[in-house]
């Protein structure tokens, strides 16, 4: 499908703007092991890439305009570089515009010195999924534009630029996971990423020598971050920290959860409760896949989605069902994944029993009444590259 897909990026680019590109660059999507909303805490988090990936084909202009477009969307977005500003920019078109107007403002290009450039983007990272196609457009694009402008940029910076993008561009207040993860992605591996020191290793997973996969449930509730939900996890989180005299949660521990009930409101305990335990689970996870491989690792899985369901309250009825349904049909461990209200659900399933499961979904969810959910296996993989 790849193959593909490097052809029709290509074909739409050329038909776009009547030239070849200069290249092909791309980034895949995320999916998050564990650690969910530890992220912008400064904890520990667990994702990898995904084989699915954002390409963009890419080449100079004779002038300082930028063009952007998509097989996914019938608008060229186009704008002068002197007019790159946050407000200037709405929809899907923010997100590649917004790695440009990054790299000037963190000091990585001079943007009154730089040519314009012509972008064509295609995708198979499911949108809305919880799986960051937001973050495969960045790493795409800012791969792309780092050559075409002559960047010298590590994949780590590189991921801060696509962070500060997506907050400050964008808007929405997310942490530097998903992209770290795009960028720093490696085959059969998990990303250990400490979000404090943004220090990151690969943590073998070793999946195939186990005959284990992972099963994405997409349950086509759509989420999006730029959202009152999850500006207001983020703000409880930044509320408990203050009340326990903390700069982050990250510096709470599982031993001082006793107090932290005490200081605090019922609902700002249950958040840090989360988030508190989910980087415990992290660490934990690091220190099973070491010792017993990726089948130690079930009952952590387990326990990351009760604790995203009760106490960081951020799934809905479809993704309970998905975790339910994978858990009684055979899945090692199951929880949602990415930053909740919608989107996927991962299951860590023996290959022979991926079909059964999916069967077993399906008629779930038909079953409840929801709309069927779009079910896939995913090979952690390759981090950003050059493709031609």
């Amino acid at each position: 499908m790849s193959e593909d897909l490097r052809d029709i990026v290509r074909r739409e680019f050329a038909e776009a703007y009547g030239a070849e590109p200069a290249g092909l660059w791309s980034s895949p999507g995320r999916a998050n092991l564990i650690g969910e909303h530890t992220d912008y805490n400064e904890g520990f988090v667990l994702p990898f890439a995904i084989d699915r990936r954002t390409f963009a084909a890419a080449g100079l202009r004779d002038d300082r305009v930028i063009r952007v477009g998509s097989t996914f969307s019938d608008e060229v977005a186009e704008i002068a570089i002197d007019e790159l500003a946050p407000d200037a920019v709405s929809g899907w078109a923010a997100y590649p515009l917004g790695i440009a107007w990054a790299l000037g403002q963190r000091s990585h290009v001079d943007l009154a010195a730089v040519p314009g450039v012509d972008i064509m983007l295609e995708s198979d990272v499911p949108v809305g999924a919880g799986l960051s196609s937001s973050a495969a457009i960045e790493g795409a694009v800012g791969f792309a534009l780092a050559e075409l402008w002559g960047i010298e940029i590590d994949r780590v910076e590189l991921a801060r630029v696509g962070r500060y993008a997506e907050n400050e561009f964008v808007g929405a207040p997310t942490g530097i996971m998903d992209q770290m993860a795009s960028l720093l992605g490696q085959d059969d591996s998990v990303v250990f990423i400490d979000c404090r020191s943004e220090e990151a290793e690969a943590v073998p997973l070793r999946l195939a020598e186990n005959d284990l996969t992972i099963l994405v449930i997409d349950t086509q509730v759509e989420h999006q971050h730029a959202n009152g939900g999850y500006r207001e996890r983020r703000a409880s989180c930044e509320a408990g920290a203050a009340a326990l005299g903390v700069s982050s949660l990250r510096d709470v521990t599982v031993d001082e959860l006793p107090r932290a009930r005490e200081l605090l409101d019922d609902v700002t305990f249950r958040r840090v409760r989360h988030v508190v335990t989910e980087n415990q689970r992290v660490l934990d996870t690091v220190a099973a896949l070491a010792s017993g491989g990726p089948l130690a690792i079930g009952e952590l899985l387990d326990a990351s989605h009760r604790s995203m369901r009760d106490d960081f309250e951020i799934s809905v009825p479809e993704l309970d069902l998905a975790v339910e349904t994978a858990q009684e049909n055979g899945a090692i461990g199951a929880r949602m994944t990415g930053g909740g209200f919608g989107g996927s659900a991962i299951a860590l399933v023996p290959r022979g029993l991926v079909s059964r499961l999916q069967v077993a979904i399906d008629g779930a969810f038909a079953e409840h009444g929801y709309g069927q959910p779009v079910t896939f296996t995913v090979t952690p993989s390759e981090g950003a590259r050059r493709e031609a």
